[in-house]
């Protein structure tokens, strides 16, 4: 008999908007308190949060004119992806019980728990482009339903800035933006069309005569 895996944990109350968010004051010390420091999960961790980082602050300065917290998003960007430590991913060095895509409501608990609620719903709110409650419903997703997509200008870089980066096959270099959006394209064009207002946005202007996608 085929048995459901088991689901992530329920969240905590979202703190009121304009609360502003603790600052974390060692993400990476953070990180070493769920890996040990010289496990592959641990690098790998530490590689793509850098990477994404880098990706965020790129984005985070063409829109400076919104005023993001460029210090809660290189926080957040290294701990996004905390939560792998509970799933069945063994090419990250992680062995925990859940599918993947339960990475990000597993790393809002422990955000949660280490008193990072703004830096928790990055982890929640990065998967995909973000999920809907209708989506994960629709899906059938060992998720809790409730709405998962991006809300603040800080979330929407940190998610932006991590379809660049890959953790798997010891990717160092960036997707170019037609990769990522070729990728999109295979689970819809609303997931493309969603993805290239954030180009738009966070993107410099392709120059003139270019091929849509051709940004850098």
């Amino acid at each position: 008999m085929n048995r459901r895996p088991p689901e992530a944990p329920a969240a905590r109350p979202i703190p009121p908007e304009g609360s502003g968010p603790p600052a974390c004051p060692d993400p990476l010390a953070l990180l070493a308190a769920h890996y040990p420091r010289g496990s592959r999960a641990f690098a790998l961790l530490c590689r793509h949060g850098e990477q994404v980082a880098a990706k965020a602050l790129e984005a985070a300065a063409r829109v400076a004119h919104l005023r993001p917290d460029t210090q809660f998003i290189y926080e957040a960007a290294l701990l996004h992806d905390i939560g792998i430590r509970g799933t069945r991913a063994p090419e990250l060095g992680c062995f925990g019980p859940h599918p993947y895509i339960c990475h990000g409501v597993l790393g809002r608990a422990l955000l949660e728990q280490a008193g990072l609620p703004r830096h928790a719903l990055v982890c929640e709110r990065h998967v995909g482009l973000g999920l809907s409650a209708a989506e994960i419903a629709a899906q059938q997703l060992p998720l809790p339903h409730r709405d998962m997509r991006p809300v603040s200008i800080e979330e929407q870089i940190v998610c932006y800035a991590d379809k660049f980066y890959s953790k798997k096959g010891g990717r160092a270099q960036a997707r170019s933006l037609p990769q990522v959006l070729a990728a999109l394209q295979r689970h819809g064009e609303d997931l493309e069309a969603r993805f290239q207002r954030w180009v738009a946005l966070f993107e410099p202007p392709a120059p003139e005569g270019a091929p849509c996608g051709s940004r850098t």
